[in-house]
C-alpha cells in the first residue's frame, strides 16, 4: 500500500485577491480588507504592495493609514469569500477526488495513488502554481505524510526558528529574579511581551516537499507556529527559549502536559503521524441536471416541446432515484451564433412528475428567442427538496379518498405554479392565522408556493368581514350610539339594521400608532343599499374619539 500523502494549498490573499480579480486597479496600489474586530477594524488580508509596505495581518487600520497614506481597503464579505473557495474547491478536484476545505483560505487534498498521473509530487506542485497563476491568485504549497506536516510546511516552509544566540532578551533564564516577577504584568511587546508575528509569504516557485516518511525531518527546524498551536501557548514556549519544532520534540512529554495540557502533545503527534488525523471531504452537492444536443438548429415551438420530451424523463427519473422533488428549473438553450438564452420556472411544491412539469414549461417555451437556431438544449433542478414517499394503506373507500385528497391538493398546487409562471411566485399568496384578537392582526399573508392552506383556524364565536382595509373615517355625531343616517366615502348612508357592539381592547404592551384611539365598538351594519360594512365607535385615548369604518361583509 502506498504512503499517505497530503496536499495543503494555502491562499493567503484570499479575500484581497477576490476583490483584484474584480478591479485589477486594485493590484496597482496597496490594498487591503478589513474586517470588524470589537469597536476597531483590522487588516485581514493583503496585497502585495501592502504588505511590502511593512502593514500586517491583524494591524489596526489607524495604524495602517498612519504608515501608508495610499493604502485602500474594502469590508470583507465572509459569505463572498466562502464562495470564492468553494470555486477553487471544485477546480482542486481535478486534481484528487479526496478534497476539504480548511479554514477560510485553504484546501487539503489526499494525493495517495494520484500524484503519478501528473508526473510526480513535483510536477503536480508546478502545475498548481501555474494554473493559480493565471487566475491570479497566491498560493503556497506544502506536501507531507501527514495533514499537520503538510500544513507546516506549506505555511512555514523554508523559515527557520529563532537561534539560541539571537535571544530578544525574553527567555526567562536571560532575566533577573525582579525583571521575572513582572514578566506576567507585561501587556505590549515593546515592554518585553512577546512580537508580533509576521509571516511574508514566500514566492511562488518554492515547492515544501517532504519526502516519503521525511517528516519529522522536514519539521524539525520550522518555528513552533507551524504545530498549530494556539497564540498564548506559543508565546509560553519562546519566553522559554523553546522556538523550534525540534527544540519541543526533544523535551519530556510529561512536563509538557503538566503545563501545557494535552493539546501540544497531540499536535505534536497529529505532525508526524503518531496520531491520526483524517481528511474529510464535504460532501458534494446533488446536481441534477440533461442536455441535447441537436444535430440541426431548431427553432420551431413543437421542436423544443419534442426535445423536452425526451429530456425530461430522464430529470425526473435521476430526481425519483435520490428521493428528490425539483422546485424550480432553469431552461437553457443554446443558439447556433454562440450565444444562450436561460429561463426559470418554479412550481408550488417540488414534484418529480413529468405531467406537472411539462404545462410550466410550455408556458415558458412560447417566449423563447430561437435567434438563428437552436443546437442545443439543457435542463437542471437548480433548487429541489427531498420527497417523502406515501404508502397507500386501508380498505378501498379509504384509498379513494386519500387519493381524492391528493389530487385536489395536486390541482391547486399546479394551479398556483400556473399562475406562478404568469404573474411570479411572490404576487400568489395566502393567509394564515396568527395568534392576535387585534382584527387586522388575526392573520398573516405568506406565500403559496412555500406555505401550506391553513386549516388550523380559530373560532372565535365572532363574524369578520371578508375585507378589511385601514380605518376610514365616518361623519356622524360623536357618540357611542350610531345615529340612523351616516356619511362615508362621500355618500349618504341609512341603516337598516345593525347588530352589537363588540368591545376590542388595543394591547396595552404594545404602542400600535393605529390604536392610540383607544377602545374600540365595533357593530355590523346593514344599509337600505345591501351593503353590510363594520363600523367601530373609538372611545379616544392619544387620539380624539369618532367613528371609523373599517371592512366589508360578503
Amino acid at each position: 500500500m502506498p504512503n499517505r500523502r497530503i496536499l495543503s494549498i494555502w491562499f493567503p490573499r484570499l479575500a484581497a485577491e477576490r476583490h483584484m480579480r474584480r478591479d485589477p486597479n486594485l493590484a496597482e496600489v496597496p490594498f487591503a480588507v478589513v474586517k470588524d474586530v470589537g469597536q476597531a477594524q483590522v487588516l485581514a488580508s493583503l496585497s502585495g504592495l501592502a504588505q511590502a509596505a511593512g502593514l500586517y495581518e491583524g494591524q489596526p487600520l489607524r495604524d495602517a493609514h498612519a504608515m501608508c497614506a495610499d493604502l485602500l481597503t474594502r469590508l470583507s464579505n465572509p459569505h463572498a469569500e466562502a464562495a470564492f473557495l468553494g470555486g477553487l474547491h471544485r477546480w482542486a478536484g481535478k486534481f484528487s477526488p479526496w478534497v476539504a476545505r480548511e479554514g477560510t483560505d485553504a484546501l487539503v487534498l489526499d494525493l495517495t495513488g494520484c500524484s503519478h498521473l501528473f508526473g510526480g509530487e513535483a510536477s503536480l506542485a508546478q502545475l498548481i502554481e501555474d494554473e493559480c497563476a493565471q487566475l491570479g491568485v497566491s498560493v503556497q504549497l506544502g506536501i507531507a505524510d501527514t495533514l499537520g506536516g503538510a500544513w507546516a510546511l506549506a505555511r512555514f516552509g523554508g523559515q527557520q526558528g529563532a537561534d539560541d544566540h539571537n535571544r530578544t532578551g525574553d527567555a526567562i533564564d536571560q532575566e533577573a529574579r525582579a525583571t521575572r516577577s513582572r514578566a506576567g504584568k507585561r501587556r505590549h511587546w515593546e515592554r518585553g511581551g512577546a512580537a508580533p508575528a509576521v509571516f511574508l509569504p514566500a514566492a511562488q516557485g518554492r515547492l515544501r516537499i517532504a519526502a516519503p516518511g521525511q517528516t519529522y525531518d522536514a519539521l524539525a527546524p520550522l518555528p513552533i507556529a507551524a504545530l498549530r498551536l494556539e497564540a498564548h501557548t506559543s508565546a509560553e514556549l519562546s519566553r522559554l527559549g523553546l522556538r523550534r519544532v525540534q527544540d519541543v520534540m526533544r523535551q519530556p512529554r510529561a512536563g509538557l502536559v503538566r503545563r501545557f495540557g494535552r493539546g501540544l502533545v497531540a499536535r505534536l503527534d497529529q505532525a508526524i503521524g503518531a496520531l491520526p488525523e483524517p481528511v474529510s471531504p464535504a460532501v458534494p452537492p446533488g446536481r441534477f441536471a440533461t442536455r441535447l444536443s441537436l444535430p440541426d438548429p431548431i427553432g420551431l415551438e413543437d421542436d423544443v416541446m419534442a426535445a423536452l420530451d425526451r429530456m425530461l424523463p430522464r430529470l425526473c427519473a435521476s430526481l425519483r432515484t435520490k428521493g428528490r422533488g425539483a422546485r424550480t428549473l432553469r431552461l437553457e438553450a443554446y443558439r447556433s451564433d454562440s450565444t444562450m438564452q436561460w429561463m426559470n420556472v418554479t412550481l408550488a411544491k417540488p414534484s418529480d412528475e413529468v405531467d406537472r412539469i411539462r404545462p410550466l414549461l410550455r408556458m415558458k417555451v412560447e417566449d423563447l428567442d430561437a435567434g438563428f437556431g437552436i443546437d442545443m438544449l439543457r435542463l437542471e433542478a437548480v433548487v429541489h427538496e427531498p420527497l417523502h414517499l406515501r404508502t397507500k394503506a386501508g380498505h378501498l373507500e379509504a384509498a379513494a379518498a386519500v387519493r381524492a385528497r391528493l389530487e385536489a391538493g395536486n390541482a391547486l398546487e399546479d394551479l398556483v405554479g400556473r399562475l406562478g409562471a404568469r404573474l411570479g411566485m411572490e404576487a400568489i399568496t395566502r393567509v394564515h392565522p396568527a395568534d392576535s384578537h387585534i382584527p387586522e392582526k388575526t392573520f398573516v399573508t405568506l406565500a403559496a408556493a412555500w406555505s401550506k392552506p391553513g386549516d388550523d383556524w380559530p373560532d372565535r364565536g365572532r363574524r369578520r368581514p371578508v375585507l378589511i382595509w385601514r380605518p376610514e373615517p365616518v361623519t356622524a355625531p360623536d357618540a357611542p350610539r350610531l345615529p340612523d343616517r351616516f356619511r362615508w366615502r362621500g355618500r349618504i348612508h341609512e341603516i337598516a339594521g345593525l347588530s352589537g357592539p363588540e368591545r376590542i381592547a388595543p394591547e396595552w404592551w404594545l404602542d400600535d400608532p393605529n390604536w392610540r384611539s383607544g377602545q374600540r365598538d365595533y357593530w355590523q351594519v346593514i344599509t337600505k343599499t345591501g351593503q353590510r360594512l363594520w363600523l367601530f365607535y373609538a372611545h379616544g385615548a392619544a387620539m380624539s374619539s369618532g367613528w371609523f369604518c373599517q371592512g366589508e361583509f360578503a
